[in-house]
């Protein structure tokens, strides 16, 4: 059966704190280690008040101790936000205190909105253009030690220098993303839970422009969606509304912390809001463990993804951890 993989944004449930969320993803780290999970990953966002994951480095550090056979990685580093040489050696010194666990996901995007975005990179000089490939080379030069004589970075090192960077995925949601983690020997996680790009084309636009490199000799691709599973078809449904109300919410320019289901439950939804509430559910699974697998074995098969990683954005810590533990068992 394909490996399981986890997605964790920390969310932040109405009522609750920012803090508690990231003690949550403790605890349903070590649960999902237990289960067998392949991999956990953590998200760089900035400025939203339903997601904690702010900092994934200093997390994967922290799940990496709490944890003893999983990867860990960041799902993934804003690479726009931050100069190359301080990634390499943040993930280079967690690669040298868990070595052979830690994976760096990088991502194109700021994760947040223009003023933010400001604040996070105002020292770093500010660019309209996209400069990820430009940061990415130079990740790269600097693992290599790449540099020519003259360039005002050939002598320098990323320490621990001893210690090479941990495997590098992109991720990404659309057909340029891509051919660009082809293009640069990446692997690769496509974001289907918020892609409009079709997921069966994405992979095979990786696989057509992959080119080996240091950091992969082939491609590896993972499917990122979103799931919420319970016991029973209708729980779930209950479940997913807080998932509903959080999309519709979000295309409003509305950022909160997660709704309970009775709230989701009695809010007032327009028809604009239930179009898009229809929308966003061709991308999320919902059901019993029967029902989640059914739909998801399809997607999988279509889209070939070597490994299928999991995100569950719903407002009860306990229900969460029971919807990772009923969907390990399904893919037992």
């Amino acid at each position: 059966m394909i490996p399981l993989s986890i997605l964790d944004l920390s969310p932040v449930s109405a009522g609750s704190t920012a803090a508690q969320a990231l003690r949550n993803s403790l605890d349903l780290a070590r649960l999902a280690d237990d289960l067998g999970f392949a991999r956990y990953w953590v998200a760089e966002h900035h400025n939203l008040p339903a997601i904690a994951s702010s900092a994934p480095d200093i997390m994967i550090g922290q799940i990496a101790a709490v944890t003893k056979r999983m990867r860990i990685g960041s799902g993934g580093v804003m690479l726009p936000n931050h100069a190359p040489l301080m990634v390499a050696e943040r993930f280079k010194v967690l690669e040298a205190l868990y070595p052979g666990r830690i994976d760096l996901g990088l991502g194109r995007a700021p994760g947040t909105d223009p003023a933010t975005s400001y604040a996070l990179r105002r020292r770093q000089g500010i660019s309209e253009e996209d400069d990820f490939l430009d940061r990415f080379n130079e990740l790269m030069l600097l693992e290599t030690r790449g540099f020519p004589a003259g360039h005002p970075f050939h002598n320098v090192r990323a320490m621990p220098s001893d210690v090479a960077l941990p495997p590098i995925y992109l991720l990404g949601s659309s057909d340029y993303s891509a051919q660009l983690a082809g293009h640069i020997g990446a692997a690769f996680s496509f974001a289907h839970h918020f892609a409009n790009f079709d997921a069966v084309e994405a992979m095979r636009l990786y696989r057509d422009n992959f080119k080996p490199s240091v950091s992969h000799e082939k491609p590896f691709a993972i499917l990122a969606t979103h799931v919420v599973c319970a016991d029973t078809d209708e729980e779930a449904e209950r479940l997913a509304a807080t998932v509903d109300l959080n999309f519709v919410r979000r295309a409003k320019g509305e950022y909160q912390p997660l709704a309970s289901p009775e709230d989701a439950a009695r809010y007032e939804y327009t028809p604009v809001d239930k179009a898009r509430i229809v929308q966003n559910r061709t991308r999320l699974s919902v059901g019993s463990s029967d029902t989640v697998k059914a739909r998801l074995l399809p997607l999988i098969e279509a889209t070939k993804a070597d490994e299928l990683m999991v995100t569950t954005m719903i407002f009860d810590h306990a229900a969460r951890k029971r919807s990772y533990e009923l969907l390990a068992k399904a893919f037992k």
